[in-house]
Protein backbone atom coordinates (compact mmCIF):
# COMPACT_ATOMS: atom_id res chain seq x y z
CA UNK A 1 0.00 0.00 0.00
CA UNK A 2 1.62 3.60 -0.73
CA UNK A 3 0.15 6.31 1.23
CA UNK A 4 0.05 10.08 0.66
CA UNK A 5 -0.16 12.83 3.39
CA UNK A 6 -0.42 16.21 1.65
CA UNK A 7 0.42 18.36 4.85
CA UNK A 8 3.27 15.72 5.84
CA UNK A 9 5.18 18.70 7.57
CA UNK A 10 2.80 19.60 9.94
CA UNK A 11 2.00 18.74 13.64
CA UNK A 12 -0.66 16.16 12.66
CA UNK A 13 1.05 15.06 9.64
CA UNK A 14 4.30 14.48 11.41
CA UNK A 15 2.32 12.49 13.98
CA UNK A 16 0.27 10.59 11.78
CA UNK A 17 3.50 9.56 9.71
CA UNK A 18 4.99 8.05 12.65
CA UNK A 19 1.95 6.28 14.31
CA UNK A 20 1.63 4.47 10.21
CA UNK A 21 5.13 3.65 11.05
CA UNK A 22 4.92 2.19 13.97
CA UNK A 23 1.90 0.31 13.12
CA UNK A 24 2.78 -0.58 9.57
CA UNK A 25 -0.21 -1.25 7.92
CA UNK A 26 -3.36 0.56 7.39
CA UNK A 27 -6.79 -1.11 6.06
CA UNK A 28 -5.54 -4.55 6.20
CA UNK A 29 -2.43 -3.79 3.85
CA UNK A 30 1.31 -3.76 4.64
CA UNK A 31 2.22 -0.21 4.15
CA UNK A 32 5.36 -0.28 1.23
CA UNK A 33 5.50 3.22 0.64
CA UNK A 34 4.58 6.85 2.11
CA UNK A 35 5.44 10.52 0.94
CA UNK A 36 5.08 13.11 3.11
CA UNK A 37 4.41 16.28 0.82
CA UNK A 38 4.27 19.85 1.90
CA UNK A 39 5.11 23.57 0.90
CA UNK A 40 8.32 22.99 2.67
CA UNK A 41 10.23 20.11 3.14
CA UNK A 42 9.07 17.75 5.77
CA UNK A 43 11.03 16.75 8.61
CA UNK A 44 12.18 13.28 7.82
CA UNK A 45 9.79 10.12 9.67
CA UNK A 46 11.82 6.58 10.38
CA UNK A 47 10.03 3.56 8.95
CA UNK A 48 10.54 0.04 8.46
CA UNK A 49 8.90 1.01 4.43
CA UNK A 50 10.14 4.32 1.95
CA UNK A 51 9.36 7.52 3.12
CA UNK A 52 9.78 10.17 0.38
CA UNK A 53 9.35 13.63 1.41
CA UNK A 54 8.88 16.13 -1.25
CA UNK A 55 7.56 20.14 -1.64
CA UNK A 56 4.13 20.51 -3.11
CA UNK A 57 2.13 23.25 -3.70
CA UNK A 58 -1.72 22.43 -3.72
CA UNK A 59 -2.69 25.32 -5.55
CA UNK A 60 -0.92 23.91 -8.49
CA UNK A 61 -2.04 21.07 -10.20
CA UNK A 62 1.62 19.84 -11.79
CA UNK A 63 2.50 20.30 -8.27
CA UNK A 64 0.16 17.76 -6.97
CA UNK A 65 0.72 15.24 -9.94
CA UNK A 66 4.46 15.13 -9.21
CA UNK A 67 3.26 13.52 -5.65
CA UNK A 68 -0.38 11.65 -5.84
CA UNK A 69 0.16 8.52 -8.86
CA UNK A 70 -1.54 5.47 -9.83
CA UNK A 71 0.19 3.82 -7.00
CA UNK A 72 -1.47 5.88 -4.30
CA UNK A 73 -4.47 4.49 -2.67
CA UNK A 74 -4.79 6.76 0.32
CA UNK A 75 -4.14 10.15 0.66
CA UNK A 76 -4.63 12.49 3.85
CA UNK A 77 -5.46 15.72 2.62
CA UNK A 78 -4.27 17.86 5.82
CA UNK A 79 -3.18 20.65 4.10
CA UNK A 80 -4.43 24.29 4.71
CA UNK A 81 -4.07 27.61 6.01
CA UNK A 82 -5.63 28.00 9.66
CA UNK A 83 -8.70 30.58 10.47
CA UNK A 84 -6.97 33.37 11.97
CA UNK A 85 -4.75 33.77 8.32
CA UNK A 86 -7.71 32.60 6.51
CA UNK A 87 -9.53 35.30 7.81
CA UNK A 88 -6.78 37.63 7.06
CA UNK A 89 -5.74 36.22 3.54
CA UNK A 90 -9.38 35.98 2.05
CA UNK A 91 -7.69 35.10 -1.22
CA UNK A 92 -5.19 32.68 -0.44
CA UNK A 93 -7.35 30.92 2.27
CA UNK A 94 -9.24 30.41 -1.02
CA UNK A 95 -6.99 29.03 -3.09
CA UNK A 96 -5.75 26.81 -0.68
CA UNK A 97 -8.72 25.39 1.40
CA UNK A 98 -11.02 24.95 -1.15
CA UNK A 99 -9.28 24.98 -4.71
CA UNK A 100 -6.48 23.22 -3.31
CA UNK A 101 -8.75 20.47 -2.02
CA UNK A 102 -10.64 20.23 -5.57
CA UNK A 103 -7.24 20.08 -7.08
CA UNK A 104 -6.56 16.75 -5.38
CA UNK A 105 -9.98 15.87 -6.17
CA UNK A 106 -9.67 16.08 -9.70
CA UNK A 107 -5.77 14.65 -9.86
CA UNK A 108 -7.24 11.48 -8.34
CA UNK A 109 -10.57 11.30 -10.46
CA UNK A 110 -8.08 12.15 -13.48
CA UNK A 111 -6.09 8.92 -13.06
CA UNK A 112 -9.35 6.67 -12.40
CA UNK A 113 -8.09 4.90 -9.24
CA UNK A 114 -10.73 5.52 -6.82
CA UNK A 115 -8.06 6.22 -3.81
CA UNK A 116 -9.21 6.88 -0.55
CA UNK A 117 -8.98 10.13 0.47
CA UNK A 118 -9.16 11.28 4.34
CA UNK A 119 -10.01 14.85 4.32
CA UNK A 120 -9.51 17.06 7.46
CA UNK A 121 -12.37 19.87 8.16
CA UNK A 122 -13.79 21.98 10.80
CA UNK A 123 -16.32 22.45 13.55
CA UNK A 124 -15.78 25.63 11.78
CA UNK A 125 -18.18 24.99 9.50
CA UNK A 126 -21.16 25.11 11.95
CA UNK A 127 -22.36 28.56 13.21
CA UNK A 128 -24.92 31.33 13.15
CA UNK A 129 -28.65 30.34 13.65
CA UNK A 130 -28.35 26.25 13.87
CA UNK A 131 -30.05 25.12 16.85
CA UNK A 132 -28.76 23.73 19.35
CA UNK A 133 -27.69 20.94 19.85
CA UNK A 134 -25.22 20.60 16.61
CA UNK A 135 -25.42 16.98 14.89
CA UNK A 136 -24.86 14.94 11.70
CA UNK A 137 -27.61 16.17 10.67
CA UNK A 138 -27.63 20.04 11.35
CA UNK A 139 -27.05 22.12 8.48
CA UNK A 140 -23.54 23.89 8.12
CA UNK A 141 -23.77 27.59 8.58
CA UNK A 142 -20.03 28.66 8.70
CA UNK A 143 -19.15 32.47 10.29
CA UNK A 144 -15.37 32.67 9.27
CA UNK A 145 -14.15 32.01 5.52
CA UNK A 146 -12.07 29.03 7.15
CA UNK A 147 -15.11 27.67 8.09
CA UNK A 148 -16.74 28.35 4.58
CA UNK A 149 -14.13 27.56 2.98
CA UNK A 150 -13.95 23.94 5.23
CA UNK A 151 -17.73 23.51 4.01
CA UNK A 152 -16.96 23.64 0.87
CA UNK A 153 -14.29 20.66 0.96
CA UNK A 154 -16.64 18.56 2.58
CA UNK A 155 -19.29 18.90 -0.33
CA UNK A 156 -16.75 18.08 -3.10
CA UNK A 157 -15.54 15.20 -0.75
CA UNK A 158 -19.63 14.08 -1.20
CA UNK A 159 -19.90 14.64 -4.66
CA UNK A 160 -16.67 13.24 -6.13
CA UNK A 161 -17.75 10.24 -3.80
CA UNK A 162 -21.03 9.66 -5.26
CA UNK A 163 -19.62 9.86 -8.40
CA UNK A 164 -17.02 7.37 -7.88
CA UNK A 165 -14.09 9.65 -8.58
CA UNK A 166 -12.87 8.79 -5.09
CA UNK A 167 -13.91 6.56 -1.70
CA UNK A 168 -13.66 10.31 0.44
CA UNK A 169 -14.19 10.70 3.28
CA UNK A 170 -14.44 14.77 5.85
CA UNK A 171 -13.42 14.23 9.48
CA UNK A 172 -14.35 17.62 11.44
CA UNK A 173 -11.80 18.06 13.61
CA UNK A 174 -12.46 19.72 17.00
CA UNK A 175 -9.99 21.97 18.45
CA UNK A 176 -6.98 20.20 18.86
CA UNK A 177 -5.14 21.00 22.54
CA UNK A 178 -2.43 20.67 23.77
CA UNK A 179 -0.57 21.08 20.58
CA UNK A 180 3.42 20.66 20.91
CA UNK A 181 5.51 23.32 19.31
CA UNK A 182 5.20 27.08 18.04
CA UNK A 183 1.96 29.09 18.08
CA UNK A 184 0.18 29.45 14.76
CA UNK A 185 -2.29 31.26 13.44
CA UNK A 186 -5.29 29.67 14.10
CA UNK A 187 -7.37 31.94 16.49
CA UNK A 188 -8.15 28.79 18.44
CA UNK A 189 -4.06 29.10 18.98
CA UNK A 190 -4.57 30.43 22.83
CA UNK A 191 -6.26 26.95 23.85
CA UNK A 192 -2.82 24.99 23.72
CA UNK A 193 -0.68 28.11 24.71
CA UNK A 194 -2.36 28.60 27.86
CA UNK A 195 -1.28 25.18 28.75
CA UNK A 196 2.02 24.38 26.88
CA UNK A 197 3.90 27.48 27.69
CA UNK A 198 2.69 27.83 31.59
CA UNK A 199 3.84 23.63 31.71
CA UNK A 200 7.19 24.27 30.59
CA UNK A 201 7.94 27.75 32.93
CA UNK A 202 6.69 30.21 30.79
CA UNK A 203 3.78 32.99 30.81
CA UNK A 204 0.71 33.12 28.80
CA UNK A 205 -2.44 35.16 27.51
CA UNK A 206 -5.65 34.19 27.66
CA UNK A 207 -8.06 36.20 25.37
CA UNK A 208 -11.30 34.98 26.57
CA UNK A 209 -13.02 34.59 30.26
CA UNK A 210 -12.76 31.32 32.69
CA UNK A 211 -15.92 30.73 31.29
CA UNK A 212 -15.33 30.28 27.85
CA UNK A 213 -16.76 26.60 26.63
CA UNK A 214 -15.20 25.19 23.88
CA UNK A 215 -14.72 21.42 22.12
CA UNK A 216 -11.56 19.81 22.49
CA UNK A 217 -9.20 16.50 21.34
CA UNK A 218 -6.09 15.58 22.25
CA UNK A 219 -3.32 15.03 19.37
CA UNK A 220 -2.99 11.57 20.08
CA UNK A 221 -6.99 10.78 19.74
CA UNK A 222 -6.56 12.95 17.07
CA UNK A 223 -4.23 10.57 15.11
CA UNK A 224 -5.95 7.20 16.57
CA UNK A 225 -9.18 8.53 14.55
CA UNK A 226 -7.43 9.58 11.47
CA UNK A 227 -6.48 6.06 11.21
CA UNK A 228 -9.74 4.75 12.20
CA UNK A 229 -11.50 7.23 9.48
CA UNK A 230 -9.20 5.39 6.80
CA UNK A 231 -10.39 1.64 7.66
CA UNK A 232 -13.70 2.45 8.10
CA UNK A 233 -15.95 0.16 5.15
CA UNK A 234 -17.48 3.03 2.80
CA UNK A 235 -20.79 1.42 2.59
CA UNK A 236 -20.73 2.04 6.22
CA UNK A 237 -20.52 5.85 5.43
CA UNK A 238 -23.55 6.32 4.07
CA UNK A 239 -24.92 9.19 1.50
CA UNK A 240 -22.59 11.68 3.82
CA UNK A 241 -19.26 11.01 3.83
CA UNK A 242 -18.66 14.09 6.49
CA UNK A 243 -18.86 13.43 10.07
CA UNK A 244 -17.58 15.68 13.73
CA UNK A 245 -14.69 13.78 15.14
CA UNK A 246 -15.53 13.04 19.10
CA UNK A 247 -14.35 15.47 21.32
CA UNK A 248 -15.64 17.07 24.74
CA UNK A 249 -16.62 20.23 25.58
CA UNK A 250 -14.83 22.50 28.46
CA UNK A 251 -14.94 25.54 29.98
CA UNK A 252 -11.62 27.13 29.87
CA UNK A 253 -11.53 27.31 34.05
CA UNK A 254 -12.27 23.26 34.05
CA UNK A 255 -9.29 22.81 31.60
CA UNK A 256 -7.10 24.91 34.06
CA UNK A 257 -8.29 22.93 36.88
CA UNK A 258 -7.64 19.71 35.07
CA UNK A 259 -4.39 21.03 34.40
CA UNK A 260 -3.93 21.84 38.32
CA UNK A 261 -5.01 18.14 39.31
CA UNK A 262 -2.56 16.85 37.31
CA UNK A 263 0.36 19.07 37.75
CA UNK A 264 0.00 21.36 40.64
CA UNK A 265 -1.14 24.99 40.82
CA UNK A 266 1.91 26.37 39.69
CA UNK A 267 1.40 26.41 35.96
CA UNK A 268 -2.14 28.70 36.53
CA UNK A 269 -0.01 31.43 37.97
CA UNK A 270 1.85 31.89 34.27
CA UNK A 271 -1.70 32.21 32.61
CA UNK A 272 -3.04 36.19 32.67
CA UNK A 273 -6.25 37.08 31.24
CA UNK A 274 -6.30 39.97 28.20
CA UNK A 275 -9.15 40.44 25.87
CA UNK A 276 -8.01 40.28 22.14
CA UNK A 277 -11.28 41.56 20.31
CA UNK A 278 -9.56 40.70 17.03
CA UNK A 279 -10.08 37.07 18.46
CA UNK A 280 -13.00 37.14 20.07
CA UNK A 281 -14.28 38.51 16.56
CA UNK A 282 -13.67 35.02 15.13
CA UNK A 283 -14.02 32.28 18.57
CA UNK A 284 -18.23 34.49 19.09
CA UNK A 285 -19.44 32.93 16.07
CA UNK A 286 -18.15 29.42 17.29
CA UNK A 287 -20.65 26.25 18.75
CA UNK A 288 -19.50 23.91 21.40
CA UNK A 289 -22.71 22.17 22.16
CA UNK A 290 -21.73 19.53 19.64
CA UNK A 291 -22.62 15.52 19.61
CA UNK A 292 -20.89 13.21 17.24
CA UNK A 293 -22.75 10.46 17.36
CA UNK A 294 -21.89 8.83 13.97
CA UNK A 295 -18.29 9.07 14.45
CA UNK A 296 -18.79 7.20 18.07
CA UNK A 297 -21.05 4.41 16.45
CA UNK A 298 -17.83 3.72 13.73
CA UNK A 299 -15.73 3.20 16.56
CA UNK A 300 -14.07 6.68 16.58
CA UNK A 301 -13.39 8.05 20.08
CA UNK A 302 -13.15 11.22 22.30
CA UNK A 303 -10.64 11.57 25.22
CA UNK A 304 -11.69 10.34 28.36
CA UNK A 305 -11.15 14.02 30.36
CA UNK A 306 -9.09 16.88 29.81
CA UNK A 307 -6.74 15.61 32.23
CA UNK A 308 -6.02 13.28 29.46
CA UNK A 309 -5.00 15.67 27.40
CA UNK A 310 -2.50 17.05 29.87
CA UNK A 311 -1.33 13.90 30.75
CA UNK A 312 -0.67 13.38 26.77
CA UNK A 313 1.50 16.30 26.29
CA UNK A 314 4.09 15.54 28.82
CA UNK A 315 4.18 12.23 27.63
CA UNK A 316 4.37 12.73 24.00
CA UNK A 317 5.74 16.32 23.45
CA UNK A 318 6.91 18.31 26.09
CA UNK A 319 9.91 17.16 25.85
CA UNK A 320 10.18 17.98 22.12
CA UNK A 321 8.29 21.63 22.88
Amino acid sequence: MKICIIGGGGLVGQKLAKALAKRGTLKGQSIDSLVLADVVDPAPVEAPFTVERVTCDITDRASIATVVDADTDVIYLLAAIVSGQAEEEFDLGYAINMFGTMNVLERVRELGTKATVVFTSSIAVFGGDVPDPITDNSYLNPQTSYGGQKAAGELMINDYSRKGFVDGRALRLPTISVRPGKPNRAASGFMSSIFREPLQGQEATCPVSRDFPHYYLSPRKCIENLIKGAEIPAERLGQNRAMTMPGRTWTIGQMIDAMTAVTGPEAEKRIKFEEQPEVWEIVKGWRFDIHADKALSLGLEADESFEDNIRYFLEDDKAAS
